[in-house]
């Protein structure tokens, strides 16, 4: 897969605009459903506080990131359903690849669907010992403002919309940046079924 030239957001994040055209992303989302059918969606909740998030979560691959009473970690099987998580799909992988030629494959991809009205606050994505490698995240459906940062929680932050089919990768100087998401636009898209967006975040654990 053949991905356009990236715009450099920031040191070590690049975007790619719509590198998927409405097409692919109708083809990766029917995919990404039909994989979840395997795994559904739950809802986490903060460790501390029990707190539900305002999003639905679930993974493929050989281990899924899970939020809970015991605290952020990785595990290979759904919370829920004991079973293992279901393999990324090899769309996803390619995706990976075309963006990230020279990583290995991801041990993860978290599938993170925001509706209406959610969000997800400032943090680090550091529940990872391969900080080496970069993350991948790819969006479907609604546009969502994305925030990025530095790596202090007192660092500048940016704000970036993110459309349906946009590829974001940040790694080296920022794979450890503070980054969420304000908002969702809603009625931008009605590509994923009832609205909202679906995110898809890969990564090496």
């Amino acid at each position: 897969m053949q991905l356009p030239n990236a715009l450099p957001i920031a040191q070590g994040v690049r975007l790619w605009p719509q590198a998927l055209n409405p097409a692919q992303q109708s083809e990766l989302l029917e995919v990404v459903l039909s994989t979840t059918a395997q795994a559904p969606f739950l809802r986490p909740t903060m460790p501390r506080t029990g707190t539900p998030f305002t999003v639905t979560q679930t993974n493929f691959g050989t281990l899924g990131w899970v939020s809970d009473a015991q605290g952020y970690r990785y595990q290979a099987h759904h919370p829920v359903t004991g079973q293992p998580w279901p393999p990324i799909p090899s769309l996803l992988l390619r995706l990976w690849h075309a963006a990230l030629p020279d990583a290995p494959d991801p041990h993860c991809c978290l599938v993170n669907h925001y509706r209406d009205g959610a969000r997800m606050g400032l943090h680090q994505d550091r529940d990872e010992t391969a900080l080496d490698v970069p993350v991948l995240s790819i969006s479907l459906g609604a546009d969502a403002l994305f925030r990025l940062g530095g790596t202090s929680r007192k660092s500048p932050t940016q704000s970036l919309k993110l459309r349906s089919g946009d590829l974001l990768v940040f790694g080296g100087a920022a794979r450890l940046a503070f980054h969420g998401i304000d908002r969702i636009l809603a009625g931008s898209s009605d590509l994923v079924p009832g609205g909202g967006r679906i995110n898809l975040t890969l990564r090496r654990v």
